[in-house]
């Protein structure tokens, strides 16, 4: 019997690979940081060939805990930081440059210019999303026009476009299989969300040969084999780290959402089978592809949630690990008029403001460092509630509960203090590794290891609801979060 799923989480910071039983247990965990490249300020890079080394260690190092072999693994399920964009050689298989990563501002000015030219609403109603250096499209023509020859040898055939899921994909199939499920082109700012194909317009528009495109798949299919531990297993899921942690949360029924704590904050709410285009600044997203049925999202990414910890770490140093920041944080009563507008990378939803630099205001004689980690924290939940208030104006419908996770999802008061600023419950599951499970649910439907969506919504757990606690003091700390924001925005 095949009782095991690999999910393959491949994320911004780090790859890891998690072994799942039929039961949504995860079994072995293994997990290696990789290097973040900061070439110029705006710009951040990874080296390709060390996801795949990191990803492929991870992968193999899993298997052999369990002291399994290719036979005894029923599928293979991807996961990935999405827009993070890779060119490599079609014939070698060698990246022509290092993924230029969904933080990277560097392509900012031309999507000014994209506005400028008055294409914001074409984009927008073609893609779901607007014109911003966050997304694929502008990276790969970046890549085009500053690397020497790699634009004629895109013209020629000979260049491949992926994020970081396809990467992966030819990898493991050694080269054999070039696609991408329909949650990561929808991503790229190059697909029409309505149509399911890459769009001639948008593709002429900012100057990209279709040849370099992967082929666009469902969710959850057989895309190839992978040769492992002496057998081949299937890979057949594959969803950009938001959409499979939506589907790990089973917030399969419309108007279900979603936080994911991570690097950014990462809000989804599932709208079913129909796109809605947001009017308040919001995304609009496919939320995966089973069948023939698609569900769209709505969606408010926050660039900088748990990174702002890890600049509290590296950069401040007024903590010497992550996991310190909820005891100093809850070390003071309140913030003493403190607000940490962390735009380290720009504001992304629902203000879109790529110049924005970070802030730290209401600074006194008084303020301590437990003050400023204080804000930092519910920075993140302030950042959470602006896209929570567009999210209800567009969907015409008020948050019932919200589902999180993600690593800071485990700071207990990080999550009681975002009950409390949104006034509903905030449920955080059993098992937080919601985003490798939305991979492995996704493969094994592919693959009959689940019958269908019945059979593993009874696995999810709640670990812990957070019931909101407002004070006194919670509208005064909205009004002060506000004029933070003000005072941060570059216009």
């Amino acid at each position: 019997m095949k009782n095991y799923i690999i999910a393959l989480d491949q994320g911004t910071s780090s790859s890891r690979a998690i072994i799942f039983d039929r039961d949504g247990n995860p079994r072995a965990v293994r997990q290696k940081e990789f290097t973040q490249h900061f070439p110029e300020p705006g710009m951040v890079e990874h080296d390709p060939e060390e996801i795949w080394k990191t990803e492929s260690s991870v992968m193999n190092e899993a298997v052999a805990e369990l002291g399994l072999t290719g036979n005894d693994i029923a599928a293979i399920g991807i996961t990935n930081q999405r827009e993070t964009t890779v060119v490599w050689d079609a014939l070698t298989g060698v990246p022509v440059y290092n993924a230029i990563v969904w933080q990277d501002r560097r392509t900012s000015a031309f999507c000014d210019s994209l506005k400028e030219q008055g294409l914001t609403d074409t984009i927008r109603r073609k893609t779901g999303l607007i014109p911003d250096a966050y997304f694929s499209g502008t990276k790969i023509r970046w890549i085009l026009d500053n690397v020497p020859g790699a634009r004629q040898k895109a013209l020629d055939g000979k260049l491949r476009f992926g994020t970081i899921d396809s990467w992966l994909v030819w990898k493991l199939t050694e080269g054999r299989i070039h696609v991408t499920d329909v949650t990561n082109a929808s991503r790229t700012m190059l697909f029409n969300i309505h149509t399911l194909e890459w769009d001639k317009e948008l593709l002429e528009m900012l100057d990209i040969p279709e040849s370099l495109l992967p082929q666009v798949k469902s969710s959850s299919e057989i895309y190839g084999y992978a040769r492992m531990a002496g057998g081949e297993v299937p890979v057949s899921g594959i969803a950009g780290d938001q959409q499979a942690a939506l589907f790990g949360q089973m917030c399969v029924s419309p108007g279900a959402v979603k936080n994911t704590y991570g690097t950014g904050c990462f809000l989804l709410m599932n709208t079913g089978d129909r796109p809605i285009l947001s009017d308040n600044r919001l995304l609009t997203t496919i939320a995966w592809k089973i069948g023939d049925t698609v569900n769209y999202a709505l969606e408010g990414s926050v660039f900088v949630a748990g990174s702002v910890v890890q600049w509290l770490r590296d950069g401040l140093g007024i903590i010497r690990s992550s996991s310190e920041i909820e005891a100093l944080a809850s070390s003071v009563p309140n913030n003493g008029g403190v607000f940490m507008v962390p735009a380290l990378t720009g504001l992304g939803a629902p203000y879109w403001d790529p110049y924005a630099k970070g802030s730290i205001t209401g600074i006194t004689r008084g303020t301590t460092a437990a003050h400023i980690a204080r804000a930092a924290l519910e920075g993140i939940a302030f950042q959470t509630m602006d896209i929570v208030s567009a999210m209800e104006k567009d969907a015409s419908v008020k948050l019932k509960e919200l589902k999180v996770d993600g690593g800071a999802s485990k700071d207990n008061f990080l999550m009681q203090f975002q009950s409390d600023i949104l006034g509903v419950d905030v449920i955080r599951p059993k098992l937080t590794e919601t985003t490798a499970l939305g991979a492995a649910y996704l493969a094994g439907l592919a693959t009959g290891f689940w019958k269908d969506i019945d059979d593993i919504r009874s696995q999810w757990q709640a670990e812990r609801i957070f019931t909101p606690e407002p004070d006194e003091n919670t509208d005064k700390a909205k009004a002060g979060w506000a004029d933070a924001v003000s005072r941060t925005l570059s216009k």
